[in-house]
C-alpha cells in the first residue's frame, strides 16, 4: 500500500518548520554572541578616547594655545602608538583561530609572543619620541606658542608609550579568547584614575599641560600592569611558557607587517589632515583637534562591532565555518550602519551644546559647532567601514588591507591638497567644515574599497593558520 499523501505532506511541513526553527535559533545565538562581545568592547573602547576628551576639556580651559598644542601632540602620540595597532588586531585574529581549532595553549603562547614584541617596540618608540619631540611637533607648522605647548605634552607622554603598546597586545589576546570583560574593567578603572590625576596635577599643582600628560602616563601604565597580571594567570593555568621565544616573536613581527602598512597609511591620512588644519590658523586647528577627538570617540564606539567581528570571524574560520562568517558579517554591517546613523544624529542635535564644554573662546566654539554637523552626518558611513575592516582583519586579510588603504590614501590626497591650496577664508567655521567634508570623502572612498573586497570569497581561508 502507498503511504498516506497527507501524512507525507505533514512530515515534510514539520521538517521544514524544524529547519526554520533551527536556522532562527542559530541566528539568535549568533546575535547574542555578537552582543556578548560587542557591548563590553564598546564600553572599553570608548574609555580610550575619553582619555583625550578629558584632556581636551581640562586643557581647553587653560587657553587656545594649549588646546591647539594638545591637537598637535595628540596627533603625533596617537600615531606613535596607533601604527602598532596590529599588536591588538593581529593577535586577536591569531588567538581566535587557534581557539576555534581547539588549541587553547597555542592561543595563549601566541599572545605571550605579542606581549614581548609590544614591550620591546614600546621602549624603542618611547625613546625616539622623547628625544625628537620638538622636531616632530614642528613638522605640523603650528605657531611658536602652540609648538611650545605641544612639545611639552609630547615629551612627557612618551613615557607612557610602552604601557600603551602592552595594553594593545594583551587586550588583543583577551579578545581572541572571547573575553571583552577584563579590558572593560581595566579601561574604566584607568579612565577614573586619569581624570582624578589630571585635575589634581593641572589645577591642584598648577603643572599646566604637562600635568595632564603625567596623569595619563600614570593611568596607562597602571592599566598595562593590571592586564599583564591577568595574562600571566591565564598562561600559568594552561601551562604556557612566559619566556620570550625569539623565533616566534620575529614571526609575530613579520605577520604584523601588512597591518602595520595599513595603519601607517591610515595614520598618514590623520596626520596630513591635521597638517592642513594647522595651515588654516590656530582657531581652526583648535576646533579641528576637538572635532577629531570626538570623531575618534565615536569611531571607538562603533568599532566595538569590529572587535566582535575580529573575534567571531577568526574563531569561525579556524573551525571552518564559512557560512557562519557570512551570516555574522551581514548582521554586523547592518548594525554598524544603523548605529552610526543614530549616533550621528545625536551629534548633529548637540552641535551647539558641545563646544562650550571644550573652550571658552567664541571663535573656537563657532568653528567646532560647524565641524560637528559634518562629523555627525558621516557616522553611518563610518559604522559600515569599521565593521568590514574588522571582518577582514579577523580573517587575516592583512596584505589586501594594506594595498586597499594605500589606494584610498592616494585617492584622498588631491582632495586634501585642494583644501590646503585654498588657504584660510577668514572664517574658521567655514574652513574647518570644508576640511571635515574632505575627510568624510576619505571615509566614503574607504567604504567603496572595503565593500568591493567583502563581496568576494578569497579572504575566507579556513584553518588554524
Amino acid at each position: 500500500m502507498s503511504a498516506d499523501p497527507g501524512s507525507r505532506e505533514q512530515r515534510e511541513h514539520q521538517e521544514q518548520e524544524e529547519t526554520e526553527l533551527d536556522e532562527w535559533g542559530r541566528a539568535v545565538a549568533r546575535r547574542r554572541e555578537i552582543l556578548r562581545l560587542a557591548v563590553p568592547a564598546f564600553l572599553a573602547l570608548i574609555a580610550e578616547p575619553l582619555f583625550l576628551l578629558a584632556d581636551s576639556a581640562i586643557i581647553g580651559h587653560l587657553g587656545t594655545a594649549e588646546l591647539a598644542g594638545l591637537g598637535v601632540a595628540s596627533a603625533a602620540l596617537v600615531t606613535g602608538a596607533g601604527i602598532f595597532v596590529f599588536l591588538a588586531y593581529g593577535t586577536t585574529s591569531v588567538v581566535a583561530r587557534h581557539l576555534g581549532a581547539g588549541d587553547e595553549r597555542s592561543a595563549i603562547s601566541a599572545g605571550i609572543d605579542g606581549f614581548w614584541l609590544a614591550l620591546g617596540l614600546g621602549a624603542v618608540v618611547a625613546a625616539v619620541v622623547a628625544i625628537w619631540a620638538e622636531p616632530i611637533c614642528a613638522a605640523f607648522g603650528a605657531s611658536p606658542s602652540v609648538l611650545e605647548q605641544a612639545t611639552t605634552y609630547l615629551r612627557v607622554s612618551a613615557f607612557g608609550l610602552p604601557g600603551m603598546l602592552v595594553i594593545l597586545a594583551v587586550t588583543g589576546v583577551l579578545r581572541g579568547l572571547q573575553d571583552t570583560i577584563t579590558p572593560l574593567v581595566a579601561s574604566v578603572a584607568g579612565f577614573g584614575v586619569n581624570i582624578a590625576l589630571n585635575l589634581y596635577f593641572v589645577y591642584g599643582l598648577h603643572w599646566g599641560i604637562a600635568g595632564s600628560a603625567w596623569g595619563t602616563v600614570i593611568a596607562q601604565t597602571g592599566m598595562a600592569v593590571a592586564l599583564v597580571t591577568v595574562l600571566v594567570v591565564k598562561a600559568r593555568a594552561r601551562q604556557a611558557s612566559l619566556h620570550p621565544h625569539p623565533g616566534r616573536v620575529l614571526t609575530a613581527a613579520r605577520t604584523g607587517i601588512p597591518l602595520l602598512v595599513r595603519t601607517l597609511a591610515l595614520r598618514a591620512v590623520l596626520l596630513l589632515t591635521t597638517w592642513v588644519a594647522a595651515s588654516l590658523g590656530d582657531v581652526t586647528l583648535a576646533a579641528h583637534q576637538v572635532a577629531m577627538t570626538i570623531w575618534s570617540f565615536l569611531a571607538f564606539a562603533l568599532d566595538a562591532l569590529a572587535i566582535a567581528a575580529q573575534a567571531i570571524v577568526g574563531r569561525a574560520l579556524g573551525a571552518g565555518d564559512r557560512p557562519g562568517v557570512r551570516e555574522a558579517m551581514g548582521t554586523m554591517t547592518r548594525w554598524g550602519t544603523w548605529g552610526g546613523l543614530g549616533i550621528g544624529l545625536v551629534v548633529v542635535a548637540l552641535h551647539g551644546v558641545i563646544p562650550p564644554l571644550f573652550s571658552p573662546d567664541p571663535a573656537v566654539q563657532e568653528a567646532l559647532s560647524a565641524a560637528l554637523v559634518v562629523v555627525g552626518l558621516g557616522q553611518a558611513v563610518s559604522g559600515y567601514v569599521f565593521v568590514l575592516d574588522g571582518v577582514l582583519i579577523g580573517a587575516g586579510d592583512g596584505t589586501w588591507l594594506a594595498w586597499g588603504m594605500l589606494v584610498t590614501l592616494v585617492a584622498y590626497l588631491p582632495i586634501l591638497l585642494a583644501v590646503r591650496a585654498a588657504g584660510p577664508s577668514g572664517s574658521p567655521a567655514h574652513d574647518v567644515a570644508i576640511l571635515w567634508v574632505a575627510f568624510t570623502g576619505f571615509m566614503a572612498i574607504r567604504a567603496v574599497v572595503l565593500g568591493w573586497r567583502a563581496r568576494h570569497d578569497d579572504w575566507m581561508v579556513v584553518g588554524a593558520r
